[in-house]
Parts: structure tokens; sequence; C-alpha cells
């Protein structure tokens, strides 16, 4: 199967003249192509299903049949199966455009109930770069996406620059998007929003056809062969991890780019996704770091901490303020003072999203995930080859026994032994989840849901305790008698909920383990 190689890198327009003055773009054409593109799919989007893209290209005076798989996508750089031929007159045989027999069949069985669904309309100007050891195709893509005609036509706009590896290293790619992010001075402070984009045009053209907003994305499950060696099973993991991250930046990071008053926030899942990839990577760095590097590990370790921290404070005002404040106080409540405190909180929500917002659309953050992937893939073979099933379960029995022995120590601790026993928690229970794939099914499954219902129950008392530091931020001469009221109701939640916490502890003492 033909095999593309290519990265994509999604521009701000305020930027695309200083990107066409980088000297790297000194060779690009003045006047480019125009590539009208036409994707087509059953009335039941069989092939989106199926995660195939079927694309007509007309180009001049020719026209150009594609079909793309969806392939693997980490940091921007994707991997997809690409056949391309000259659009055939007549009756399409698919067996003479793919060279998969059973994908050939299906495009076949759909062909007679194909039908247009959306269109792309851009200028491209290419040309082919000789860069770190390799051949690159750039491409600069200025048009737009299209659904719909006439009156009822709806539109986005497509910027973006497309990287193509002809032949040479992967690493080629990741090296010349880091040069083209720095910017024509070729320096961090000047550099350029110009973000890996991790969506195909034909996912954003589908996105835009099915007129719905865009969901939040939960991490997928990850297949560890069994004859990975150790620091193979980290990178399989960490870029996982990665994947998952940007598959939930876009929405939050649009935030950065409008206006700071009217903006709508995003649906707070997406912060909240984006706080669990992180927490996932986090974990994944300690739990492989004697495979590692020992500088690597401490660096990024710290950078990603920055990034989970700012994620971390506006999470907590989502839920304070979309899930516990509006129990609390309902809308039918219209007293002044729930007026000026709802008021006080939705301010404080907003700053924290547009901090996360403003962290994740500064160029730092792509040059960050640049260097990242490229560190990721470079890094050096062990020198001592060690089994990876035996490594798991050795892992996790230590983990076991940590938490068991938290759990008893949270009973004489108190909030302290809580929070502890909490972060433990949720470090093994996302170790297994990275292990899960050596395990035993059925053992695994029953373990992990017993790690989940005591992080859960954990997390609901942390969020107590979360509103109760968030409820002493407010200020003194704002609703005073109202705060009070709200912090007694919290402490009374507290204790409650403290009822529940020994037949948990006990049932950690005495969990499934997952071997």
């Amino acid at each position: 199967m033909p095999q593309e190689t290519e990265l994509k890198l999604a521009l701000h327009p305020r930027d695309a003249e200083r990107l066409l003055a980088h000297p790297l773009m000194s060779g690009l054409p003045r006047a480019g192509q125009r590539l009208f593109n036409t994707y087509f799919d059953t009335p039941e989007l069989a092939l989106r299903d199926a995660r195939l893209a079927l694309r007509e290209r007309r180009v001049g005076g020719r026209s150009l049949l594609t079909v793309k798989t969806s392939g693997s996508t980490v940091g921007g750089l994707s991997q997809r199966g690409e056949w391309e031929v000259p659009k055939p007159r007549g009756r399409i045989d698919f067996s003479r455009v793919v060279d998969e027999p059973a994908l050939a069949a299906a495009l076949q069985d759909w062909a007679p109930r194909l039908r247009a669904v959306f269109r792309t309309d851009f200028v491209r100007r290419a040309m082919v770069v000789e860069h770190a050891g390799a051949r690159i195709e750039l491409a600069f893509d200025d048009g737009h996406i299209g659904v719909g005609s006439g009156r009822r036509v709806r539109r986005e706009r497509l910027l973006e620059v497309e990287l193509e590896l002809l032949d040479g290293p992967v690493d080629a790619l990741l090296d010349l998007a880091h040069t083209l992010v720095l910017g024509p001075e070729g320096q961090t402070a000047g550099a350029l929003h110009l973000h890996p984009e991790p969506r195909s045009k034909a996912e954003r053209g589908y996105a835009l056809f099915a007129g719905q907003a865009a969901m939040p994305r939960r991490a997928a499950p990850l297949e560890l062969a069994r004859d990975m060696t150790v620091r193979e099973a980290f990178q399989a993991a960490s870029l996982a991890c990665l994947t998952h991250l940007q598959a939930n930046e876009a929405e939050s990071r649009a935030l950065a780019h409008l206006p700071p008053a009217a903006a709508p926030l995003p649906d707070p899942e997406f912060v909240h996704q984006l706080r669990v990839a992180l927490r996932r990577l986090r974990t994944g760095l300690r739990l492989f770091r004697d495979h590692l590097p020992r500088r690597w590990v401490l660096h990024w370790s710290a950078h990603w901490k920055g990034l989970a921290d700012t994620l971390g404070t506006a999470r907590n005002w989502d839920v304070f303020a979309t899930e516990w404040l509006p129990e609390r106080l309902p809308e039918t409540d219209t007293r002044a003072a729930t007026q000026a405190l709802r008021a006080w909180v939705a301010g404080q929500r907003r700053e924290a999203n547009l901090a996360v917002a403003r962290a994740l659309a500064d160029p730092a953050h792509a040059l960050a995930l640049l260097a990242f992937t490229r560190s990721v893939f470079a890094l050096p073979a062990p020198r001592a080859r060690v089994n990876l099933p035996r490594w798991a379960v050795a892992t996790l029995r230590q983990g076991h026994a940590r938490l068991r022995e938290q759990a008893r120590d949270a009973r004489r601790l108190g909030p302290d032994g809580r929070h502890e026993l909490r972060l433990a928690l949720k470090k093994l229970r996302y170790t297994q989840e990275f292990l899960n794939s050596l395990l035993a099914p059925k053992r695994a499954a029953r373990s992990t849901a017993t790690l989940a219902d005591a992080q859960t129950l954990l997390g609901e008392l942390n969020d107590l305790s979360t509103a109760q530091v968030l409820l002493q931020q407010v200020p003194a001469t704002l609703a005073p008698a109202l705060v009070a009221t709200l912090q007694a109701g919290l402490l009374a939640q507290l204790e409650a909920g403290l009822l529940a916490l020994p037949t948990m502890e006990t049932a950690l003492e005495r969990s499934p383990l997952p071997w």
C-alpha cells in the first residue's frame, strides 16, 4: 500500500505575511495552482465510518481520483495509505485504483450510492525543498472548505502549511516544521502562530457537513505488543497521550483569538480531557523513568507540569461554576447576593479558561509539541532488553502494595493521607490502563473498576475541599452571609462523605489484582 507521510500546520491569518517572508518559503511560486476537490460518500456516510476518504481533484484540465485511509496522527505528523490515479471515464473499477482487494470490493459496493458531501477550494503554492537529509514537498494552502450551495452554503477558512516527506528521515519533517514556527528571524520570541494540525481536510469537511460542534475526545485504549522493549512501550504510550492532548486543543485555543468578553467558553469537558491527557503523560514519564535518560525525564516532567497547573485551575473553576454552584443556587434564586456571586464566579472561570487558551495558542506550545515528538522518536535503544510483560507485572505488584499501605495510612492521617491516597490511585489507575493489554482482560477490568470507584469517591471529596478553597477567595464584601451559608453546607457534605471512606479503604486493601 502506498504510504503518505505528512505534517500539517494550521496558520493564524495574522501571521500569513510573516510566514511567507520566512527564508525557507522564498522558493514558493508567486502564482499558485487552484485545486478544487469534491469528497464523496454514501447517504449514511459509510466511508467516513470506515475511516476512508474518496476525493476527486480538478487541477486545470485534469481530474484525479484519490482514496485515503485514516492512518495515524501524532504531533501533527500523519501516516496514511493513499492511492491516486487519473479519474477513469464512465463507471469506476476500484480494483484498478487500490491494490487491497477487500477495500476495492467495499468501494465497488458503495459506488452506486456515492454523492458529493463537501468540497475544498484553495490555491496551493508548492515547492520541493532539501532539508536535513530529506526531500520534502512544502505546500502553502489558502482557501476554504464548503458545504451546500447558493444561499445555504457554509464555509470554513483553510489556511495551512502541508509538509509531505518524499524521501529521507521522518525527523526532517519535524525539524522543518520547528524551523518554520520559529519565524523568519529564527527566534522563539518572534515565533509564528503556526500549530500542528491533527485533523485532515476530510475530517474538517465531515465536521462542517454534519453541522455539529466539535466533541471532546477521550483517550483511546493503548495496545502494546508483548515483544516490545520497555522503551518502545513508553514511546507508544507517550505518543498516544500526545494524540489525546491535541485532539482536544482546538476549541480552547480558538478562545485566545476571539474578543475576551464576548466569546463563549468551550464545553468544560475539553479542558477536562486536556488535563487527563497530561496526567497520563506525566504518569508515563514517572512509570518508565528508569528506562529513559534522566535529564530528559526531568526536563519534560517540569515542562508539562506548568501546563497541567494552568489546566487544573481552569478545571476547578469549571466544576465549581457549572456543577457545584448551580446545584446549590438554582436559576430561580434571583437574590442580589446570589447574582453578584454568580457574576464573580463566572469572571474567575472565564479568566482561568482564557489562561488555558493563551497557553495553547502561544507559539511556545507548538514548538514544545514538535520538540517533544522529535525527542520521543529519537530516544536511543535500551542497552539491555527487559521482558515487557514480566516488567509490567512486577511494576503493578509494587504499585498495588504501596496503594494498600496508603489506604491503611489514610485512616489515621486524615486529609493529608486522603490526598496522598487520591494521587496514588490516579497514578496506579493510569499505569494499569497503559499496561492493560499485557494483562488478563477480566482480572484487569475488575481491578481497574475497583480503582475507578475509589477514585470517584475521593474525587468528589476533593471537589468539596476545592470548593471550600475557592469560596475563601470571594471578596469579603461580596455576599458574606451567602458565602458563610455555602461554607457551612460544604462542611456538612464533607463530614457525610467521610463516612464512606472506611468501606472504600477496606475495598482497596482487598482489591483484586490485575495479573
